[in-house]
């Protein structure tokens, strides 16, 4: 039987934008903390249906080899630093999610 392989997602839903101008500067940094850390983004931005629940603005999936390299990119100076941009111009919800491939 072959073993499975625990993977970690980090999802952000964007509930609302606040303002635009901080979330534009979010998005055209936040590349460069992404360096030196092993993700791949499995979806940003791209069309969505809503099924159930209040509908969100999107929705961006990423996939990191473990929970720990998910938390490590999180909590990183690099993305925190920018995320208070996205902090100030928007309404997120962000979570981490153990799955297996």
């Amino acid at each position: 039987m072959k073993e499975l392989k625990m993977e970690a997602f980090v999802v952000f839903t964007r509930e609302e934008t606040t303002d635009p101008v901080e979330l534009a500067t979010y998005s055209a940094g936040v590349g460069p903390s992404f360096d030196g850390h092993d993700v791949t983004f499995l979806t940003a931005y791209g069309a969505m249906e809503h099924l159930e629940g209040a509908p969100v603005e999107g929705v961006v999936v990423l996939r990191f080899p473990t929970m720990q390299a998910a938390r490590d990119w999180y909590h990183s100076p690099a993305y925190q630093t920018i995320a208070a941009h996205r902090f100030a111009g928007s309404r997120y919800r962000a979570f981490i999610v153990e799955g297996r491939r």
